[in-house]
């Protein structure tokens, strides 16, 4: 009996780089958009006690 581990492992290892990178990339735009978000927060915060 031939066992196919070798080739479930790339799948495997495969299928764990896509997610990695899948995450990495909403990360990144959640991270970009929140910084925006806090940046116009704060402004908004600095006008307001200057005023």
């Amino acid at each position: 009996m031939k066992t196919y581990k070798p080739a479930t492992s790339k799948l495997v290892a495969r299928y764990d780089n896509e997610l990695r990178n899948l995450l990495m990339e909403d990360l990144k735009a959640f991270r970009e958009r929140n910084q925006f978000t806090s940046n116009k927060q704060k402004a908004v915060q600095q006008t307001l006690s200057a005023a």
